[in-house]
């Protein structure tokens, strides 16, 4: 039951850091997971359970590596893999044998044998969390590559090191030749294996799809159990490495791309969809667990009278700086000797290579494998012995962890900063690329009853693609996004101005004046709402801002409330039907585009706005205005028109979807999201007028 209540909690935790990151963009997600488990360890209700150092080699290794060969670029990986192979092997034993020898020397109640455990599992990149920090920094498709790749291979030489390292450990015997033959075994063998399980799983999962006997759920369940099964098959079976006969297999097995058809689509979408949460979930899991050992290793290490709290600090930016300048000097050597693809010659080190050199070594971040690894550590050796250091071995490894994502985090900006400024061409087809995904989901919510309603949400979107098609590459999207949020304002400051000006008047009937406050009102409420989610200028209040206004805008509806039951129970005004309300608010709505129609001619004559700009918003509200005027029957449609008002709140939380799934998934930066999710709100109100 406790390992129930941690797996709840852990998952619990890392559902929480995903909201969590979303507002502190700057800092990472695993930063941010190992924050959350450090102050979920001191909570009373924070189960401490200690895993299972083989459970947890399959439990995470396993799938996460074989997820990370599945999905790798195979034509980048066969370009950049002399650099990746030489980072992922030669790198790797290096820094084994580095950190090893150094660290024993300075501190010799460590074991040399323990000291290149650490040092091999210190060894391999973590690709994903590079990918998570990678959001704020413009790494080019070589860079991204040359660190997947060496993350995909050195994951299994750094653990196939760090496994015969424990084992010297604990029997307290290391024969190289002995283990440099299981080693050869064991990578050949596991690779061998692999290869061959992938071959058997290609030709079963095609052989079931031809006779249609896949599904869904048996398709995805068959996928998810692979890497489990095969990592044991080999380790129990073979008595080969599992881990590279995880990750042969990963990079060999090609089911998902075999055979067309709607089921075959749904089935990967579905199964893409699986994989992003499961690799999101253990990935967040391993760093939601780094957190809550840290305080446990730290506090056993930090009051343990025996060890300098100063020598162990020490010795972690010792170990982090022996990694750093080793990658670096590596990096760059490899860098030297590349030679040119066109000229045959070796390529001299310019400023810009210098920067690659760098960008490399801070992008080698250590996360997941390196505490998996480290996690591993058996509690006692031959004799019935605890193992000597453990805790502090472990608590090394965490902090040269936590210093190598604190780089990454803050120094990959600094070096390879991201475009400040998207190109107009860039960021339109990123746009482009969101309403095509969010029209794609909206297609499959078509039923019977809203057919109607959604192809009208579906022809707004398919409007919006059209003219953004029709200026790629002719309009800066900052600027235009700022004038456009400038027209919202005025159509706020004129609608506000004439909801004003009705309750001061006296003319006219009651009926009147209520029908125009009511449509003035839920105009309002609408711009407001946009402007809500897209201001820039409110940064220090805007949270009580947008409570003020939501507040504002609860009381607006309340009294509306009351005055149209108080007229219903008093009858003394006649009751205005929904129909009447829809199509008086479209009259105000009318006139609110035609101000800002009005105000747009007055800016091109100004130097306050570009005047292409002015020009592209004009065409944009003449013809909202023009699908206004051409609407035959406004009032009559008051039913279908609510059914799209829900459809069309409906595919802005798509919308607001497809965005962070392409974030999460590296698609796009984390400014160039902030830009779009403004835009889907900046855009709102032009797509009610196109309803």
């Amino acid at each position: 039951m406790a390992v129930f209540q941690l797996i709840l909690c852990i998952i619990a935790a890392v559902v929480l850091s995903s909201f969590i990151s979303r507002f502190i963009p700057k800092v990472s997600t695993p930063l941010v997971q190992i924050a959350l488990g450090a102050v979920a360890s001191q909570l009373p209700f924070f189960p401490n359970v200690e895993l299972d150092p083989e459970l947890f080699m399959v439990l995470f290794i396993a799938p996460l590596l074989y997820l990370e060969a599945h999905e790798i670029d195979k034509s980048g990986l066969l370009k950049t893999l002399k650099l990746s192979l030489s980072l992922a092997i030669g790198l790797a034993i290096a820094t084994m044998v580095a950190v090893g020898v150094i660290l024993h020397a300075i501190w010799p109640a460590i074991p040399l044998a323990a000291g290149l455990a650490l040092g091999a599992a210190l060894g391999p990149t973590d690709a994903v969390a590079v990918s998570s920090l990678g959001k704020e920094a413009a790494l080019t498709q070589r860079q991204m590559s040359v660190l997947k790749g060496e993350s995909l291979f050195n994951d299994a030489s750094g653990i196939v090191g760090f496994q015969f390292a424990i084992a010297a450990a604990v029997t307290g015997q290391f024969e190289v030749g002995e283990a440099a033959g299981e080693f050869v075994v064991s990578f050949i063998g596991g690779a061998l294996f692999g290869l061959a399980i992938g071959l058997v799983a290609n030709w079963l999962f095609e052989t079931i799809r031809s006779l249609g006997w896949e599904t869904t759920t048996t398709r995805i369940l068959m996928e998810l159990f692979l890497p489990f099964l095969l990592y044991l098959a080999a380790e129990d079976i073979a008595h080969v490495s599992g881990i590279l006969s995880v990750v042969a297999s990963g990079l060999f097995i090609r089911f998902d791309r075999t055979g067309v058809g709607p089921n075959v689509a749904r089935t990967n979408i579905v199964s893409n969809s699986v994989w992003g949460v499961l690799s999101f979930t253990l990935n967040g899991a391993v760093f939601i667990l780094l957190g809550m050992l840290l305080p446990g290793a730290m506090g056993n290490s930090w009051e343990d009278p025996g060890v300098s709290n100063i020598l162990l600090i020490g010795v972690i930016m010792l170990v982090s700086l022996v990694v750093i300048a080793m990658r670096f000097i590596w990096v760059s050597a490899m860098l030297r000797l590349a030679h040119d693809t066109q000229t045959g010659h070796r390529r001299h080190m310019t400023p810009e290579r210098w920067r690659s050199a760098a960008v490399m070594t801070f992008g080698g971040a250590k996360g997941t494998i390196t505490l998996s690894l480290m996690f591993t550590i058996p509690y006692a050796i031959s004799g019935g012995r605890w193992f000597p250091m453990r805790d502090e071995l472990i608590f090394i490894a965490s902090g040269v962890i936590i210093v190598t994502l604190l780089l990454a985090n803050f120094l990959l900006p600094a070096i390879a900063p991201n475009r400040s400024g998207d190109t107009s061409l860039e960021m339109t087809e990123v746009t482009i690329e969101v309403l095509r995904r969010t029209v794609e989901e909206l297609t499959g919510r078509v039923t019977n009853e809203n057919r109607r309603a959604v192809l009208m949400v579906i022809d707004s979107y398919t409007k919006r693609i059209t003219r953004l098609k029709q200026r790629t590459g002719e309009i800066d999207p900052q600027r235009y996004a700022q004038l456009q949020i400038d027209a919202l304002g005025w159509e706020k400051d004129y609608v506000k101005q004439r909801l004003l000006d009705t309750k001061r008047s006296k003319e006219g009937t009651q009926a009147n004046r209520d029908l125009e406050i009511e449509a003035c009102e839920r105009l309002l409420d609408q711009i407001m709402n946009s402007l809500r989610h897209i201001s820039t200028d409110r940064n220090s209040g805007r949270a009580m801002w947008q409570i003020r206004g939501r507040m504002r805008a609860l009381q607006r509806r309340t009294l509306t409330l009351i005055r149209r039951t108080s007229s219903r129970i008093r009858r003394t005004t006649p009751l205005i039907s929904d129909d009447e309300i829809f199509a008086h608010t479209r009259m105000v709505q009318l006139a609110a585009f035609e101000h800002v129609i009005d105000r747009l001619y007055e800016e091109m004559t100004r130097d306050t706005y570009n005047t292409e700009h002015c020009s592209a918003l004009l065409l944009d509200y003449r013809r909202a205005e023009s699908a206004l005027r051409a609407r035959p029957n406004m009032t009559g449609s008051a039913k279908t028109i609510g059914m799209a008002e829900d459809v069309k709140r409906e595919s802005y939380g798509i919308e607001l979807g497809v965005i962070q799934d392409m974030v999460e998934a590296g698609e796009i930066t984390r400014a160039q999201a902030k830009t779009l999710r403004r835009n889907v709100y900046v855009m709102s109100v032009d797509a009610d007028s196109s309803l």
